[in-house]
């Protein structure tokens, strides 16, 4: 097996095809010699690696690729470290709550360790964050978590985050359980039936066999607590342990309702930096539960 080859069939199954691997090889090769050397690979093990359009990986290019990935995907960085540019730097992704609410006060202790800290900050949830890991465009990242990352990301759990209801400042419900008896009356503001918190709202309310379809459909939590606020409706969010509403509402917990885990991402063996602040967050998150 030629090496050469074993690179670019790297590249490709990383970056999703051909072209985009043009484009993110480290030296300049065009696109008919890259098919050239791949359809050589493939001559060469007697299978084929994946198929063009669309770009799918065969049982044989997934084995290929998890017996390379290992490797090549260390190479840039074990070279940059050995000439120590990477020895300070962390690139991290996480929810936009946790970048602006949490990890603060986090970096500030990261960098009593790494005085020359350089962060690298990308607003993610898993789904987007599992897709930066397999770029290999960041360290670590922080997200919610629904079900079994992709493979050859690893994940530990952080925190169980329970679910809230966030009402007016006003509104006459004392607990989450008076709301949903008249859900019907409520607007509800809920993020995307995609994202995590929604699923695990959709799956409290189908246990106690209930309906509330969404009135606002809103972007990110972040934009969930003005609408609420202003009389627009009822929230689901999240509030963290020891966590206070945002202003101008109130949370109700959703006891009897799944919680939402917030986990660790990353892929191989981290860096020092990465390993060190993983550290922080397993020290913190342990203090929350507590």
């Amino acid at each position: 097996m030629n090496i050469h080859h074993l690179e670019l069939f790297y590249f490709i199954a990383t970056h999703g095809g051909i072209t985009e691997a043009a484009r993110r090889m480290p030296y300049g090769i065009q696109q008919p010699a890259i098919s050239a050397q791949i359809l050589s690979l493939e001559e060469d093990l007697g299978v084929k690696l994946f198929q063009r359009r669309p770009f799918q990986l065969t049982p044989a290019g997934r084995e290929l690729y998890e017996f390379a990935a290992p490797f090549f995907s260390r190479v840039q960085e074990t070279s940059e470290r050995l000439r120590g540019e990477t020895a300070q730097r962390l690139r991290l992704a996480a929810l936009t709550t946790i970048l602006r609410d949490h990890l603060p006060a986090l970096f500030v202790r990261h960098r009593r360790r790494f005085p020359h800290l350089k962060l690298r900050l990308h607003d993610a949830n898993q789904a987007m964050a599992e897709g930066l890991l397999k770029k290999q465009e960041i360290d670590l990242a922080i997200t919610e978590l629904e079900g079994k990352p992709a493979m050859g990301i690893r994940s530990e759990a952080l925190l169980q985050v329970p679910l809230v209801l966030l009402v007016p400042e006003n509104h006459a419900a004392k607990s989450a359980r008076e709301i949903l008896k008249r859900t019907a009356s409520e607007p509800l503001i809920a993020l995307p039936d995609t994202e995590a918190l929604t699923k695990l709202f959709r799956r409290g309310l189908a246990a106690q066999e209930l309906i509330w379809p969404t009135s606002i459909e809103a972007g990110s939590l972040e934009l969930v607590a003005p609408y609420v606020a202003a009389g627009f409706g009822v929230a689901v969010s999240v509030l963290a342990p020891g966590g206070r509403a945002p202003a101008r509402t109130r949370a109700l917990p959703l006891r009897s309702f799944p919680k939402l885990v917030v986990a660790a991402l990353w892929t191989g063996k981290l860096p020092p930096i990465a390993e060190s602040f993983l550290e922080l967050l397993r020290t913190e998150a342990g203090t929350l539960r507590d």
